[in-house]
């Protein structure tokens, strides 16, 4: 059995769900389809998602939510119209949609968390009537119904251990599962959304439950590729991960494949698999616990913006017990989680996600930690950009870490500050935003032209 998902691009219209009917056509082993809500048509379009925040905002503000509404029912009945399905499931999503934008908003983090997700909930439903419609047996089953029991944290939910359990019954459904991916349901009974793009991790999540033999996540390109593309032109594909280095590669900023989304899947030992909807007999790239490290020491390049540091010196720091609990203590008082804590014998520095300084006094946050940790300096330092060189093999391998900082030497771009973790699958620069896509380029160049 394998699990397959399909992104928001990949079901934005009629033409892409009829390639969808043919991929599940080619391969009778792809029993449980989790599907995502309808995806950009054009560059100029919006997501249906982006259209349901809109419209539960206006509701939650008194507002008369008509406009968003008739733009989220029309989106489905364009998909039908385009499929020449019965006008039966439109009805039915346009009256399931009403009664919860009636419904109780008495909780409005609970009455966002379902409007959000009724954009996958319904599209379930329309892709389940539409593969009936054209022979292939399929039936959309709600995750409260399969058992997909999560945390109660509204954007960030986690699965219960127990919903593997209750997801192996879908195993017995005799025709093809449908199923809707972003969501599940707390303990209570309310949905519950996961981080967004969350339907990958939904995907995972079926997989790991059914104990497929694969997860397909087909998206809209034919592979992971080394590089963003936006970055270098053409860049190589890569045809083989380790769990781990597609870990790497989606915090740093690769957007092919949820970051979180591999934990399930890597717990069950159930190999992923990124393939291109519009081009699906191309190989895409397989995802597993191990691979032959015979393409050299590094594997992709990545990098993601919006982070800054905070550096503190103080003389003996590394003989004072506790300094750094100490300064993460401040940092939790202000509500404020760190990415990263690279460190010297009398410095520290800690890198975190900048937006989370927006509504902070950084004067009063830079003079508490002199004052209470007696530093003699504290800075904060703006607009860096992290970059991520990833690979199994640069364990193997001497002096990665030499030609990555001699390739941004030659190209002139300062390192701002460097981090290797002790398992050696990546080692991270910090860059001045403005330098990052130089940065990223030279070291592509390096590793693999």
């Amino acid at each position: 059995m394998k699990v397959v998902k399909f992104g928001g691009s990949s079901l934005a219209s009629g033409q892409q769900l009829e390639k969808v009917l043919q991929i599940l056509k080619d391969d009778k082993e792809r029993r449980v389809v989790v599907v995502s809500a309808p995806g950009k048509r054009n560059e100029r379009d919006t997501k249906v998602t982006d259209l349901l925040i809109s419209c539960g905002e206006k509701v939650l503000a008194g507002k008369d939510p008509g406009e968003e509404v008739a733009q989220v029912i029309a989106r489905y009945a364009d998909i039908a119209r385009e499929l020449d399905l019965s006008s039966d499931i439109i009805t039915q999503i346009k009256q399931d949609f009403l009664e919860l934008l009636d419904g109780n908003k008495e909780n409005a983090h609970s009455f966002m968390e379902a409007v959000k997700a009724s954009g996958e909930d319904n599209n379930a439903k329309l892709v389940a009537a539409f593969l009936t419609a054209r022979g292939l047996k399929a039936v959309y089953v709600n995750p409260q119904e399969a058992g997909l029991i999560v945390t109660d944290e509204p954007g960030n939910a986690q699965v219960l251990p127990e919903s593997y359990d209750r997801l192996q019954l879908l195993r017995e459904y005799e025709d093809i599962v449908v199923f809707p991916g972003f969501f599940g349901y707390s303990k209570s009974g309310d949905v519950v959304t996961f981080s967004r793009s969350g339907s990958d991790i939904t995907g995972a999540i079926v997989a790991n439950g059914v104990k497929a033999s694969v997860y397909e996540n087909f998206t809209d390109v034919d592979a992971v590729y080394t590089v963003n593309p936006t970055i270098v032109s053409k860049p190589k594909e890569i045809s083989m991960l380790t769990y781990r280095e597609m870990r790497e590669l989606s915090y740093a900023g690769f957007s092919v494949f949820h970051a979180e989304a591999l934990i399930p899947a890597y717990r069950a030992g159930i190999p992923v698999h990124v393939k291109n909807t519009n081009n699906p007999l191309v190989p895409g790239t397989k995802i597993a616990a191990q691979r032959s490290n015979d393409n050299g020491p590094v594997v992709g390049i990545a990098n993601d913006k919006g982070f800054c540091s905070i550096y503190i010196s103080k003389y003996l720091m590394n003989k004072e017990i506790g300094f750094a609990r100490r300064i993460l203590s401040i940092l939790e008082e202000y509500g404020i989680s760190y990415e990263h804590m690279p460190s010297g014998i009398d410095d520290l520095t800690i890198i975190l996600r900048q937006d989370q300084l927006i509504h902070i006094d950084e004067g009063e946050l830079l003079a508490r930690i002199k004052e209470e940790l007696n530093a003699e300096e504290a800075v904060i330092e703006h607009d860096l950009s992290l970059i991520m060189v990833v690979g199994e093999g640069m364990r193997h391998n001497v002096g990665t870490t030499s030609r990555a900082a001699k390739a941004l030497a030659e190209a002139g771009v300062n390192i701002e500050m460097i981090n290797q973790g002790s398992s050696e699958v990546s080692m991270m620069f910090g860059v001045k935003e403005q330098f990052a896509k130089k940065a990223v380029k030279a070291l592509y160049e390096e590793f693999f032209q």
